[in-house]
């Protein structure tokens, strides 16, 4: 039973923290545009690469 005092808190705090990571991920655009990058290969340039 005492195992449980200390057990909840820090996987509450896991919670948080893993929470916390994705909205960042929300706010600084990692999601955003998720195919653009994998299709962007498969167009050709106009303009050849120097």
């Amino acid at each position: 039973m005492s195992d449980y005092f200390y057990l909840i808190p820090i996987s509450l705090l896991l919670g948080l923290a893993g929470l916390g990571a994705f909205l960042w991920c929300l706010r600084t655009g990692q999601y955003d545009d998720l195919d653009g990058a994998a299709e962007r290969i498969l167009y050709d340039e106009d303009t050849p690469a120097r």
